[in-house]
């Protein structure tokens, strides 16, 4: 039996079962209850299957609308039919306003019935054909997009002599953050994914930036810090130009994140001064990082930092000014963004 191929008829009148039943018994499972309590325990067990609900009226326990009520939303994914012999306008306007599809008058025509019925059932398979084609386009064009991304990203990387887990590191380490600790409560599950894909646009503006800068081996001087400093200017800016990114979900945060993320608390950062919560809760995180995978990543201009000397070069300021609350989430989930760090990245 094909899915979405069965009708359930709710009656409490035997022979208005059996009636209903030999109109769609030749191209449909017929499911069968007695009132709208049995009606909604089969519900439970096939809704998958079912095509197309026909609902009597007037039943013990719970009628027709009451079955409705208790089930709402229905009407939205199953095309309800009332049934009725009562010729009540007040009736017929609750019905709809539940969101069935038809109200059936009795005695009922059969070929009548079924035409109308079968035309709704099309009409509801073809919507969900659509929408299938529609999700899987739009999950084709996001796995798309995000391959862009990353590609373009690890190619900066490379050109910065670091490697592309660094990247992938950032995504899942702001990703843990956000997950794990009060600085992401109030955002729903797809939010973070959002700001952890953006994440990894965080240096993009490298990209602006010239060799002879981004890979010096020594401490630069304070016109090349200067130019390199201009690498977050020049991100927002890129993204801002490329207008395939303006139209993902992740583009304000990874405008933000790409600007902010060397900003500090304390306000000296760069390049507007940000101060305190003036800084966004994406950048924010970000910013830590950048900071605790760099430290322990080797680099063309410095050696890898042990652990715990990584985290005690952030908590004790050397490489920032972090928010003193955010520096104290970080401590509690230290040991697993360290693991994030040593597998390299969960993607």
């Amino acid at each position: 039996m094909d899915r979405n191929r069965a009708i359930l008829i709710i009656d409490d009148d035997a022979v208005n079962r059996i009636l209903l039943s030999q109109i769609f018994e030749d191209s449909y499972e017929i499911l069968e209850a007695g009132d709208g309590e049995e009606g909604r325990a089969v519900l439970r067990e096939r809704r998958g299957d079912i095509a197309a609900i026909l609902l009597d009226y007037m039943m013990p326990r719970l009628d027709g609308l009451g079955f409705l009520r208790t089930e709402a939303g229905l009407a939205a994914d199953i095309p309800v039919f009332l049934i009725t012999a009562e010729d009540d306008v007040e009736l017929v306007r609750a019905a709809y306003g539940m969101g069935v599809m038809d109200v059936i008058q009795k005695p009922v025509v059969p070929f009548i019935v079924r035409r109308r019925i079968e035309s709704v059932i099309e009409l509801f398979e073809g919507r969900r054909r659509l929408s299938r084609t529609v999700d899987r386009q739009a999950e084709k064009i996001i796995a798309l997009s995000r391959g862009m991304i990353e590609a373009l990203t690890s190619a900066i990387e490379f050109r910065s002599l670091e490697s592309g887990d660094h990247v992938r590191r950032i995504h899942d380490i702001t990703l843990f953050m956000l997950e794990e600790t009060s600085f992401g409560d109030g955002l729903a599950s797809g939010e973070k994914e959002q700001i952890a894909l953006a994440s990894i646009m965080h240096d993009v503006g490298k990209i602006a930036i010239p060799d002879a800068i981004l890979k010096k081996p020594g401490r630069l001087s304070e016109e090349e810090f200067e130019i390199m400093k201009g690498h977050t200017v020049q991100g927002a800016h890129l993204l801002e130009s490329i207008p395939q990114f303006r139209e993902l979900e992740a583009y304000a945060h990874a405008r933000d994140i790409a600007l902010h993320h060397h900003e500090r608390w304390d306000g000296r950062g760069y390049p507007e001064g940000l101060k305190g919560d003036g800084i966004s809760v994406p950048s924010q995180i970000v910013a830590l990082a950048d900071v605790y995978d760099a430290l322990q990543s080797r680099r063309c201009y410095k050696d890898a930092f042990s652990r715990q000397e990584a985290v005690d070069m952030i908590v004790g300021g050397k490489c920032g000014a972090f928010n003193p609350a955010l520096l104290d989430a970080f401590l509690k989930v230290e040991d697993g963004l360290y693991a994030i760090f040593e597998t390299g990245g969960k993607q």
